[in-house]
């Protein structure tokens, strides 16, 4: 695998077990849950990606839709 921005093949994979004690917030909402699946950083228990060490560039289809965002804030209501 190599870098989509700068082709680089210095990738890191980053995992670590949360499960419900995932949080984040953006702009002006909060968020405590699991990890939501739709922003590209894992699913359910996990925080899952892989980054660039060479540019920094978070590996995947960037970038997310607002009201995908949106709709994470929401679920977790």
């Amino acid at each position: 695998m190599v870098c989509s921005n700068c082709k680089s093949g210095r990738l890191i994979l980053i995992c670590g077990k949360t499960s419900d004690l995932f949080s984040m917030r953006y702009k002006d909402k909060v968020y405590d849950g699991y990890v939501p699946s739709d922003l590209n950083i894992g699913s359910g228990d996990y925080i899952e990606f892989s980054y660039c060490l060479n540019c920094g560039k978070i590996q995947d289809d960037f970038p997310v839709k607002e009201s995908i965002v949106n709709k994470s804030f929401r679920d977790s209501e």
